[in-house]
C-alpha cells in the first residue's frame, strides 16, 4: 500500500507593513497588502489592514470612519479589543467585541459607517482589530448586499494537543468543525494560539493561496520566520504548513482558492473592468448605492 506524501507549501517572502495610516480618525492601520504589491500571490484576498493595537482615551464623541461605499467584494472585520457599532444603507446595524466578526458582502453596493460604539468609547482603551477584503467572482459582484454578525460563541474553538494552543474557525473547516461564516468561495480562515514552544502542523487544500499573519509572538513558517505585523506568503501548491511558536503567538491563517479573474480598483470599489469602476462611481454618487440616514432620526 503507498500512501501520498503531503509536500509542504513553499514559502514565498514575509513581509511587512507596506505603508501606515488613519482610517478616519478611530482606526490606525499597518496594511499588509495591497501595498506590497501582492495581488495574484493572495487571491482571492484584497486587502489586510492590522488596525492597533492602540489606546484610546475617553470621549464623549466616538471616533471612527463615517459613510463610504462599497462594491464589488467582501469586508470581513475580525475584532480582538474594543468595539465597533456599524450601519449600513440596506438596514443593518450592529456592534462588534472581542472575539466576534463582522463578515459584509458589500456585492452591488452598500454605504456604511463604522464607530467605536459609544459605551467603549466614554471608557476608552486599546483597540485592535484586522479587516480583510475578500474579492467575489464577477458572477457574484452584483448580487444583492448581505451582513452575518458571528459572535465570539457562535464560532468554534478547537483546543490543540497538550495545552500547545487554541484555533477558531471562523470560515472553511478543521477537524470536522465548520465555521459560521458563508462564502461564495471557498475560504480557510482560522484565529490561531499557540504557546511558546509548540509546533504544530496543519493541512489546508491544494492549490489554495495561504498566507500567516503574525499578530503577537514570533513563529516559524515552514521554515520562514516572523514577527509582530510580518506576513508570511506561500505559493498556492502543496498542502501542508509547519508551525513553530518562538513566543506565545497569536496569528491568523487565511486560505482561499483562486478567482484567477482581472482585479480593477478604485478607492472603495473592485471590479473586473475600468468601465465597471466609472459606473460604480455614477452610482455612488447618483445614490443607487443609498445612504444612511441620521442617527437622530432612528
Amino acid at each position: 500500500m503507498t500512501m501520498d506524501v503531503m509536500t509542504k507549501k513553499e514559502v514565498l517572502g514575509v513581509y511587512q507593513p507596506g505603508s501606515a495610516h488613519m482610517v478616519g480618525d478611530g482606526f490606525p492601520v499597518r496594511n499588509l497588502f495591497p501595498s506590497n504589491e501582492l495581488d495574484r500571490e493572495v487571491d482571492p484576498f484584497l486587502m489586510l489592514d492590522y488596525a492597533g493595537p492602540r489606546h484610546f482615551p475617553p470621549t464623549e464623541h466616538p471616533r471612527g470612519v463615517g459613510e463610504h461605499p462599497h462594491r464589488g467584494f467582501e469586508t470581513v472585520t475580525i475584532m480582538y479589543e474594543g468595539a465597533v457599532a456599524h450601519r449600513d444603507s440596506a438596514g443593518n446595524a450592529g456592534v462588534i467585541g472581542p472575539g466576534d466578526v463582522q463578515w459584509m458582502t458589500a456585492a452591488s453596493g452598500v454605504v456604511h459607517e463604522e464607530m467605536h460604539e459609544a459605551q467603549w468609547a466614554r471608557q476608552g482603551g486599546t483597540f485592535r482589530a484586522i479587516q480583510l477584503w475578500v474579492n467575489l467572482p464577477q458572477a457574484h459582484k452584483m448580487s444583492a448586499p448581505a451582513y452575518q454578525t458571528l459572535v465570539n460563541d457562535a464560532i468554534p474553538a478547537i483546543d490543540l494537543e497538550g495545552g500547545s494552543g487554541r484555533l477558531r474557525v471562523i470560515a472553511g473547516t478543521f477537524r470536522g468543525r465548520k465555521g459560521p461564516a458563508r462564502t461564495c468561495t471557498p475560504v480557510e480562515l482560522y484565529d490561531l494560539q499557540l504557546q511558546a514552544g509548540a509546533r504544530f502542523e496543519l493541512t489546508l487544500p491544494e492549490g489554495h493561496n495561504t498566507s500567516v499573519f503574525v499578530l503577537e509572538g514570533r513563529v516559524s513558517v515552514n521554515s520562514a520566520v516572523a514577527g509582530e505585523a510580518e506576513l508570511v506568503v506561500s505559493k498556492g501548491q502543496g498542502s501542508l504548513v509547519s508551525l513553530e511558536a518562538n513566543d506565545h503567538s497569536r496569528l491568523l491563517i487565511m486560505s482561499g482558492k483562486p478567482i484567477n479573474e482581472p482585479i480593477a480598483r478604485y478607492g472603495p470599489f473592485v471590479m473586473n473592468t475600468k468601465a465597471e469602476l466609472v459606473q460604480a462611481v455614477e452610482d455612488y454618487q447618483r445614490g443607487r448605492m443609498g445612504h444612511l440616514s441620521s442617527p437622530d432620526a432612528e
